[in-house]
């Protein structure tokens, strides 16, 4: 699947000598990734055909004349396109070709030399730990260096990620990104130093059933339930004056698996909040909460008459959906003021549902993870009862979704319905899991 690389932004700059070029920022599911030349890219084009042959993405072609604003404008959206098409590969993401370039990038960018730093990675229980790491290790190789401090069995790493989060003065607690496993952790701190931000590990998985594979590995189940601890602490699980006292002597006992047993009985375990934010949906000026997990987006929406209403969109109703730049606000940075609309099918009616939030690349990544695990699932299943016969080829597992969603929109449409024409649909295939 597609990840969200976006170019919404470039700088014409002078060279040393006199020459002029084109400078664009890279971002990277909202927070700035990098920076990079044309020239680098064409080249890294070249060394990834030299690799990979044909299979690789066309790489948007060369001007010799001088560029008028709408050939910048063309050749930036073609980048920008370039770089969501090579990333749906991941053969291409997982190469040494790919990992090198962007690593190069990123410490460029910042400016950060490749040398021994020490990292702190936080765990649900507010501990730390200052994992001795290289500025240049990715977010894949930090994780593997957690796992051996945490003693976290290494076939269960799939199951967890490193994440950027804020913790609010008031006590809030907010998810801003899931790391990309090539992007730099160390860096990706330094670029956002201004602001309260932590490196944190937290489960990376949308379907609470998927709990049960952690069960037998002491340090899973120790993130598990301090996890589950911190979310309740933080409102994100309400349970009910019942369910609260059957978890408490759960606690005192202490037995956590019994405890992780009967949390799955509390609405919206296991799925991710995100901060408050504004939707259109039934009405224009909403106010919406929203969870999002277990094959659904759950909503607590607050009309305009301050009448509360609880709507769950099911993703198997989602048929696609887009993340949209709407603009910035002044000292507040990019991902300030984003959008996340999808086309739900609402009472056999197919209509746009629009959420305002600065979480919407975090609300895109949960709804391919949901996608994910499904086809996954559906395709394990039917393997189990699917034997064929002597002589005769297997059937295919799985078909095709016909679900889409879209890359990244870099300004926001006039029209209420997003043009097609102006977008990049992504049909998720069986081969994209």
């Amino acid at each position: 699947m597609k990840m969200h690389f976006s170019i919404p932004l470039s700088e014409d700059l002078l060279e040393k000598f006199g020459g002029r070029y084109v400078l664009y920022s890279v971002y990277l599911e909202g927070f700035l990734f990098c920076k990079v030349r044309y020239s680098q890219l064409h080249q890294w084009n070249e060394q990834l055909r030299r690799v990979f042959g044909r299979g690789v993405p066309s790489f948007p072609p060369k001007f010799y004349l001088a560029m008028t604003k709408s050939m910048a404008d063309e050749r930036r959206a073609q980048l920008e396109q370039y770089l969501q098409n090579v990333s749906i590969d991941p053969n291409f993401t997982n190469s040494d070709v790919f990992i090198s370039f962007f690593r190069k990038l990123q410490l460029d960018t910042f400016k950060i030399q490749s040398q021994q730093a020490f990292l702190d990675v936080y765990l649900a229980d507010g501990k730390h730990l200052k994992v001795d790491i290289q500025t240049s290790d990715t977010a894949e190789r930090v994780l593997e260096v957690v796992s051996y401090e945490i003693e976290l069995s290494r076939k269960l790493l799939g199951y967890f990620s490193l994440f950027l989060i804020q913790d609010h003065n008031d006590g809030k607690l907010s998810v801003l990104k899931k790391l990309a496993e090539f992007e730099l952790p160390y860096v990706s701190l330094q670029s956002v130093k201004e602001s309260p931000y932590k490196i944190a590990v937290r489960k990376w998985y949308m379907d609470p059933s998927l709990d049960k594979v952690l069960m037998d590995c002491r340090t899973s189940v120790n993130l598990l339930y301090t996890q589950v601890l911190q979310e309740m602490e933080k409102k994100w699980i309400t349970p009910s004056a019942g369910q609260m006292q059957k978890l408490q002597m759960q606690q005192k006992a202490p037995d956590k698996i019994k405890f992780l047993k009967l949390i799955q009985e509390v609405r919206h375990y296991g799925y991710m909040q995100l901060d408050p934010c504004s939707c259109d949906y039934p009405e224009i000026g909403c106010a919406a909460a929203i969870h999002v997990g277990n094959n659904e987006i759950s909503c607590c929406i607050k009309l305009p008459s301050n009448q509360i209403k609880e709507v769950n969109f099911k993703i198997n109703r989602v048929r696609c959906w887009q993340v949209t730049f709407v603009g910035s606000l002044p000292g507040q940075g990019l991902d300030q003021v984003l959008e996340l609309r999808f086309e739900y099918n609402d009472s056999d009616t197919w209509r746009w549902i629009v959420f305002n939030t600065k979480q919407a690349f975090l609300l895109s990544s949960c709804l391919k993870k949901m996608i994910t695990e499904q086809l996954t699932t559906a395709k394990r299943d039917q393997e189990m009862i699917e034997l064929p016969e002597p002589g005769k080829a297997k059937k295919q597992s799985i078909h095709g979704s016909q679900i889409f969603h879209s890359g990244f929109m870099p300004r926001k449409t006039k029209s209420s319905r997003p043009n097609e024409d102006d977008c990049v649909f992504e049909k998720i295939r069986e081969e994209d899991l």
